[in-house]
């Protein structure tokens, strides 16, 4: 039997093509960071309007979640993924034209909104093609597809603009979003009855749902405790990681310990790998054990701890530092494991709407704490530069970094009230 009549086979023909858009994403939501010195110097702007430049892509991004969780429980991951990369491309192509500040912030909003309708297509695409048992380890495995291109938005993206500039770099990054397009059209389907084929063994049917029913799970999770408590974990925890990884990590390596650019997003290249590497293990081991509040809760904690290092030391050691950075990244396996939470909580037709409401609360955190590090920051200006980056104060950076580690205990304590709220539900399983 073929790639294309096995459905065991095809849909990993199917989530590959997401995955690569999903890549792509990734890439261009975390590139801000290695991109920083260029667009300062394109656009002639403050630490506060950099904050706002990189989070025009997540204020748009977070804005479509739930939209996109209603669309692809309609219509499938085929038609919303394909569009999705078709709008995250053309917003590139008018990035790298953008002549003004005004020009780049709405061209980076238009790749937040072609980009923020892959990641639930795909787990939308995951529920009707995965079993149950299998979907904390697919979104395990998706995650770590952010994970790659968060390597890729580090050390390979400085050499590559290095070489042939910001530009063109970002250029081919659009073109590469094209041909994702027509993949995800051509292999993508809503399900393995929809491309012609047997149901897989232990795969739920992902019945269509009507809009007065979307409308009432909507209504539902609004007024859910524990979503608004996932929310809480996803804004908190999901936006230091965008923050620290996507934008300020570098800068702060620039300016504190005079590193170059390149040199410097090694760093959060070692966070990356920690993407890549602690989604897919946690959400393994989570499916393992079938449990998914006692290693989120852990995972949260830990966190808090490792982001303390920087607002408690200022300049620690390097190995320190980089050891940092991997434990960041490698804690984005604990916050995901809030979106088979909430799946599990909701029936099977909902799961597009149910996951896209919590992924939803990440991004804001990506588009607010971002920016709110960077006004603290403006305050501590020194008229300097360092390596092309305005420099900061290291007190300024101790400051700014206070406010992740206060985020993510905020997750945390989320975590831990929602583990109360469990065990005090008669019927509560382990969860």
């Amino acid at each position: 039997m073929g790639l294309l009549a096995d459905p065991t086979k095809r849909r990993w023909l199917g989530w590959g093509s997401l995955a690569v858009v999903f890549l792509l994403v990734n890439v261009h939501r975390l590139s801000t960071a290695v991109l920083s010195e260029q667009l300062i110097d394109a656009f002639g702007i403050t630490a506060a309007q950099l904050g706002t430049l990189h989070a025009s892509f997540f204020i748009i991004y977070a804005a479509v979640q739930i939209p996109t969780g209603v669309l692809a429980d309609r219509y499938g991951a085929r038609y919303v993924g394909a569009a999705g990369a078709v709008v995250l491309s053309v917003g590139a192509i008018g990035f790298t034209l953008s002549g003004s500040y005004l020009s780049a912030f709405l061209f980076r909003g238009a790749i937040g909104l072609g980009s923020g309708v892959i990641f639930v297509s795909t787990l939308r695409f995951c529920a009707n093609w995965f079993r149950v048992d299998e979907f904390a380890t697919m979104t395990g495995v998706t995650t770590g597809i952010a994970g790659l291109g968060a390597i890729f938005a580090t050390v390979p993206l400085a050499v590559a603009i290095d070489r042939v500039g910001w530009r063109p770099t970002v250029l081919a990054l659009a073109a590469v979003g094209f041909l994702a397009a027509v993949a995800v059209f051509a292999l993508v389907r809503r399900s393995p009855r929809d491309a012609g084929l047997d149901p897989i063994e232990n795969v739920p049917e992902q019945p269509s749902i009507t809009l007065d029913e979307t409308v009432g799970h909507l209504r539902a999770l609004l007024s859910d405790p524990d979503q608004w408590l996932l929310s809480v974990v996803f804004f908190s925890a999901m936006g230091s990681i965008l923050t620290v990884i996507g934008l300020w990590g570098v800068p702060y390596l620039v300016v504190v310990y005079g590193l170059d650019v390149t040199t410097a997003s090694s760093f959060t290249l070692v966070g990356a790998i920690g993407m890549l590497l602690g989604a897919p293990a946690t959400g393994r081991v989570s499916d393992r054990l079938g449990t998914r509040l006692g290693p989120m809760i852990a995972g949260l904690g830990l966190f808090t701890l490792v982001l303390g290092v920087v607002p408690v030391f200022g300049d620690p050691p390097l190995p320190v530092v980089g050891a940092t950075f991997f434990l960041i990244g490698f804690s984005l396996g604990f916050v995901m494991l809030a979106l088979p939470i909430i799946k599990e909580k909701y029936p099977a037709g909902a799961s597009g709407v149910a996951t896209a409401t919590v992924n939803g609360a990440g991004f804001v955190g990506g588009a607010v704490l971002p920016t709110a590090m960077g006004f603290v920051l403006d305050g501590y200006r020194t008229g300097d530069v360092v390596s092309g980056a305005v420099a900061y104060t290291e007190l300024g950076y101790r400051i700014a970094f206070s406010l992740t580690t206060v985020a993510v205990g905020l997750a945390f304590c989320s975590a831990v009230w929602l583990a109360v709220r469990e065990r005090r539900r008669p019927s509560a399983g382990g969860r």
